[in-house]
């Protein structure tokens, strides 16, 4: 199996294109080049923990030393698949199922997991259409870095990025409350209307990059596979 390393906020990319519905499953492996049974685990993690799901590199889960021996125990038994007992214990990853199983298979004890700060995700807030604006643009020179952005803002992870995909599909009109009376133009000053304007063309270049830094990322990723296989 591979030990490519995706970044979160790759994978959520490809999730929300999954949920979306505007790609095929065989689109979406295509353009994203990961095999299905990683898009269905994504899935499954981020719908049980949000964020926080796929971020495995921050995430730290607090194990009793009963469930780990509960776990080892079901795997030495046969019955069970690794894959099985990940989910049944609710395991990060297989790759914590297997240090334990190591450890266990060479005498060694099985201890309570020690209290670690977790990775806190920031909640969504309501906001402006002018703070949205301000968001998307600074998500947007940061090259996409939406959990960077979230935490400046104090707004959520999934906000920036439904934001910033809004925007792109349907420019800054797009980023209105639909839910209650929109705002229009006008109620943004003669200079906010100028500034506005000004950076459009600006925030629409940095779109470009943002977008050619991805694809370059995704091209990473594809060396990365290769070369471990």
């Amino acid at each position: 199996m591979s030990n490519t390393f995706y970044p979160s906020d790759f994978k959520y990319e490809v999730i929300m294109a999954y949920k979306s519905k505007e790609y095929s499953l065989k689109e979406i492996y295509t353009k994203f080049k990961i095999p299905k049974v990683t898009l269905y685990n994504w899935v499954e993690k981020f719908e049980k923990d949000g964020m926080d799901g796929l971020s495995d590199s921050k995430k730290w889960k607090r194990y009793s030393k009963e469930l780990k021996e509960s776990a080892v125990r079901d795997y030495c038994s046969g019955n069970y698949s690794q894959y099985e007992i990940v989910r049944k214990y609710g395991i990060s990853s297989r790759g914590v199922l297997q240090k334990w199983i190591k450890k266990y298979n060479s005498h060694g004890e099985l201890l309570d997991t020690r209290t670690r700060r977790t990775h806190s995700m920031t909640k969504g807030r309501k906001t402006t259409w002018k703070e949205r604006i301000e968001i998307v643009q600074d998500a947007l020179a940061n090259g996409k870095n939406y959990q960077k952005t979230s935490e400046k803002h104090q707004v959520s992870y999934q906000q920036v990025y439904q934001w910033v995909r809004k925007y792109e599909v349907g420019g800054w009109d797009s980023l209105k409350d639909r839910r209650g009376r929109s705002k229009s133009v006008e109620e943004l000053t003669l200079e906010e209307k100028m500034k506005l304007e000004m950076r459009r063309i600006e925030k629409e270049n940095e779109r470009l990059r943002a977008e050619n830094a991805f694809l370059k990322k995704l091209e990473e990723i594809e060396r990365r596979r290769k070369s471990v296989k």
